[in-house]
């Protein structure tokens, strides 16, 4: 089975992770040991520092890695910190950044149509992914008002926990046609069979949460998981490629 894992940083956080890596190098050789065969990565200083300094440190790390491929973050732009909407977007083909992350707790501001409404207004168009982690950053309450005014924004909700937290996100998957839940954090018996009975496998895409988490947690709950071939295969590389095909095609 093949995997594209669609949640992992590089760079070492202030709290040591289960598997510290520095480099993409270090990145690629755990890669290898798993069996991932593609990643889409961001840099934990796009968190930790600042979004410039980290894009920066992503871009330069994955240029030479043609198995990773890059996802900057971003800010409100009132200040002119980043290249209006369409400039973005030609710097990140150039890149190989294929997605956008937010981090609007951690980062202070809010995440909604007043502050940032040109830039989600062009990526719900242009079908460029947001990606938003639970335990980093995010609420739901910010996700549930974000969504609320672009409905038809192609999100993928991260790290969002196994603690009955389906009450959370399924009204999310049941109205808003282009949201996606990552695998990372989802540890729930029989979660992924009931998930994909209810909405089918294409709203759900592997991640690891790698390197707090192995990578290897949520490969072998996939292949175990009671769903068809095909439903895995979705899940494990299909629905991340396909959403990237039709961000940049």
């Amino acid at each position: 089975m093949r995997f594209f894992d669609c949640n992992a940083f590089l760079g070492l956080p202030a709290r040591r992770p289960l598997a510290p890596v520095a480099s993409a190098g270090e990145f690629l050789a755990e890669m290898d040991i798993a069996g991932v065969e593609k990643a889409l990565v961001w840099h934990i200083a796009q968190h930790d520092v600042a979004p410039q300094t980290g894009n920066a440190l992503l871009t330069d790390a994955i240029a030479q890695h043609e198995r990773l491929v890059g996802c900057w973050s971003v800010l409100p732009n009132q200040a002119h910190e980043f290249p209006e909407p369409e400039a973005l977007f030609d710097q990140m083909r150039s890149a190989r950044i294929a997605a956008l992350r937010a981090f609007p707790n951690s980062h202070r501001f809010l995440l909604n149509e007043v502050s940032m409404g040109q830039l989600l207004g062009a990526m719900a168009e242009r079908r460029v992914p947001l990606f938003l982690s639970i335990r980093r950053g995010c609420t739901w309450a910010t996700i549930y008002g974000l969504l609320g005014s672009f409905p038809t924004l192609t999100c993928v909700v991260c790290d969002h926990g196994c603690w009955g937290e389906d009450r959370q996100f399924r009204p999310l998957l049941e109205r808003y046609p282009n949201v996606h839940i990552d695998t990372a954090q989802y540890l729930l018996d029989g979660g992924i069979e009931a998930l994909v009975a209810d909405y089918g496998p294409d709203r759900l895409l592997y991640g690891s949460g790698f390197p707090e988490s192995h990578f290897g947690g949520m490969m072998m709950a996939l292949k175990h998981a009671q769903i068809a071939d095909g439903a895995k295969s979705a899940i494990a590389h299909g629905n991340l490629e396909r959403l990237l095909k039709e961000a940049w095609s």
